[in-house]
């Protein structure tokens, strides 16, 4: 399986602390936000990211706040296919995202729930 990127989520009561220690302290800038959810990234490594994620009424993705972690895979299809056959336990159904992703959420087993994930546009240049 070939990853792209692996990115912690890390759910907060404090978002406006949380963004301050990864901004401020630690140099990371935002790449993305939403209600809800912020996705800050290494000016210097831009494939090292962390995902902040806390209780929104209006959040464009609710489901954020189930993940531990997110790894973006080259095919997540392949990725999904295996993940049946080997018996994984898949707690997220593999599901086209409106914002332009396909993903599932599996269980690894310690618990952790991981969400695998391609760019659609990502999959539909492959032909």
């Amino acid at each position: 399986m070939s990853i792209r990127r692996a990115i912690p989520v890390v759910v907060t009561d404090d978002p406006a602390g949380s963004r301050a220690f990864y901004e401020r302290f630690l140099g990371f800038r935002v790449a993305m936000e939403q209600e809800g959810f912020l996705m800050l990234v290494s000016p210097s490594v831009p494939t090292t990211q962390v995902i902040l994620a806390w209780e929104a009424a209006a959040g464009m993705d609710p489901q954020v706040l189930r993940l531990d972690v997110s790894i973006e895979v080259h095919d997540v299809d392949a990725a999904h296919a295996d993940a049946l056959q080997r018996g994984l336990e898949i707690v997220y159904p593999l599901t086209d995202e409106p914002w332009g992703i396909r993903r599932f959420f599996v269980r690894e087993p310690s618990g952790t729930v991981v969400n695998v994930t391609t760019h659609i546009a990502d999959l539909d240049a492959r032909g």
